[in-house]
C-alpha cells in the first residue's frame, strides 16, 4: 500500500495512536509536537501492519519498497501529495531525518524477508535499532532534549522497550512463527531448537531469557541516567514510557517464564500514576 493511497489526515493519524500506550504520553505534548508524534506513530503503525498482515512476502516487500520511495520523495523537494502533507510538515518543523524513517522500514522488512527465529545477538541488536531506536531518534527530535543526549537516549530507551516487548510477547510471536530470543542465550541454556513453539514450551526457557532481561535492565538504567541529565520538560514522554515499560519488565520477571504464561500489562491506574508523576508537573 502506497502512502499516497492511505488517508493520513491529522484525525486519521491521531486515531491510529488511540488505544496504544503511547497515546496518553503524546497527549501531554504541545499541539505542534503532539501532531508531529501522531504522524510518526501513524507511519510506524502502517509499516508494521504491512510487515505483519500485508499479504504474501512479495506483496509485503513491494509495499515496503513503495514506502521507501514515498519517504525519499518527501526529501526530494517536490510538493508532497495531500496524504503526505502533515508528515512533511513534521519533517520540516522538527528536522526529522530520512535515514531514520528508512531504518524503520528496513526493520519491518527483516520480518518480511523471513520469519526471524533465534537471531544472533548482532542481528537482534540491528533489528532493535531499526524498529525501536530509530523511532526513538525521530521522537527525541520532536521532544527536544539536548542535542548531545538525543542519540544515547533513543538508543538505550528504544532497545529497553523492544527487549521488554520480546520478553513479554514470546507466546504471541511463536503463534506467528517468530522467535526473537538470541540463539546464544538459547544454546547457553541447552536449547538447540529454533522452532518458536518448541522453544516457548521448553522448560529451560527461563534460563534463556535471563541474559535478555539483564540487557533490558541495563538499557533502562542507562536511559534513566541520560534523562537525569536532561531538562525535565524535554523528557516527559520518555519518562512515562520508561516508567510503564519498566513496570512491564518487572511484571514479566515476577511472573516468570515457565509455561503457561499470562500476558503482563500495565494497569490504567499505573499509567495514570506515571502521567501524574512525570507528565503534569
Amino acid at each position: 500500500m502506497s502512502m499516497t493511497q492511505v488517508e493520513t489526515t491529522q484525525d486519521a493519524s491521531a486515531g491510529r495512536a488511540k488505544g496504544s500506550s503511547f497515546y496518553l504520553a503524546m497527549r501531554i505534548l504541545a499541539k505542534p509536537q503532539r501532531q508531529a508524534m501522531y504522524e510518526v506513530y501513524s507511519f510506524c503503525r502502517l509499516v508494521d501492519d504491512i510487515a505483519d498482515e500485508g499479504g504474501t512476502r512479495p506483496e509485503r516487500h513491494a509495499a515496503l519498497q513503495q514506502w521507501r520511495a514515498d519517504i525519499n520523495a518527501l526529501y526530494s523537494g517536490a510538493t508532497p501529495p495531500p496524504a503526505l502533507r502533515d508528515l512533511a510538515v513534521a519533517i520540516r518543523d522538527f528536522g526529522l531525518r530520512r535515514e531514520d524513517f528508512i531504518a524503520v522500514i528496513d526493520g519491518m522488512d527483516m520480518d518480511v524477508v523471513e520469519d526471524i527465529q533465534a537471531p544472533d545477538w548482532n542481528k537482534l541488536e540491528l533489528y532493535c535499532d531499526r524498529v525501536a531506536s530509530a523511532v526513538g531518534r525521530l521522537s527525541v527530535c520532536i521532544f527536544g532534549p539536548p542535542l548531545a543526549e538525543r542519540e544515547g537516549l533513543a538508543h538505550h530507551l528504544g532497545k529497553a522497550l523492544q527487549l521488554t516487548n520480546i520478553l513479554r510477547d514470546i507466546d504471541e510471536d511463536a503463534g506467528i512463527d517468530r522467535l526473537y530470543l538470541p540463539k546464544e542465550a538459547l544454546e547457553a541454556a541447552g536449547i538447540t531448537s529454533h522452532d518458536p513453539l518448541s522453544v516457548a514450551a521448553d522448560p529451560r526457557l527461563p534460563a534463556a531469557c535471563k541474559p535478555v532481561v539483564a540487557r533490558a535492565q541495563d538499557h533502562f538504567a542507562e536511559a534513566e541516567r541520560i534523562m537525569d541529565r536532561c531538562p525535565r520538560a524535554s523528557v516527559k514522554p520518555c519518562r512515562i514510557m520508561d516508567d510503564a515499560y519498566s513496570a512491564i519488565l518487572r511484571g514479566v520477571v515476577a511472573r516468570g517464564f515457565e509455561a503457561p504464561r499470562e500476558r503482563v500489562r500495565v494497569s490504567k491506574a499505573r499509567f495514570f500514576f506515571s502521567l501524574l508523576r512525570y507528565g503534569l508537573v
